[in-house]
């Protein structure tokens, strides 16, 4: 991910600023510190929160998660909407200069993109390592009530 280098990301540590990034991804801030700080493995959750709160709280952090969040948002304008309109353009294109496979491949897109269509495929293994297991299930009867 390319930084944009602001003028609070210049005063953050090199942690501070990652704490910031891994909370923009995640939304978490205990996890985003977990990331990032080396964290005992017997810390209990409550002090990771604690210490993952006072980051978070921090006003030069605070300022670098907004900003990244807002270039996040920009980043992230293509939606399901946008794709489907640009696929749609092109198979507009397509037809009009009469180009049958390239009208199929963007309709096929479309049909991928709002889960109208899978790729499938067929797992093999050499040995039975993946052969699949039957379960049954054993139970007393249910009683028949009245």
């Amino acid at each position: 991910m390319k930084l944009d280098k602001s003028k609070s990301a210049d005063k953050l540590t090199l942690k501070q600023e990652a704490f910031a990034m891994a909370y923009v991804e995640s939304g978490n801030a205990s996890k985003a510190y977990k990331t990032v700080y080396n964290v005992n493995d017997n810390a209990s959750d409550n002090s990771i929160n604690v210490e993952a709160s006072k980051l978070r709280h921090t006003p030069k952090i605070t300022l670098r998660i907004r900003e990244l969040q807002e270039l996040a948002q920009v980043r992230h304008s293509i939606t399901i909407h946008t794709l489907t309109d640009e696929l749609e353009k092109a198979r507009k294109t397509a037809q009009e200069a009469g180009q049958a496979s390239a009208m199929v491949a963007a309709t096929m897109g479309k049909a991928k993109l709002h889960g109208l269509l899978t790729d499938k495929a067929e797992i093999t293994s050499p040995d039975v390592s993946m052969k699949p297991t039957t379960i049954v299930l054993v139970g007393e009867p249910v009683p028949e009530y009245d």
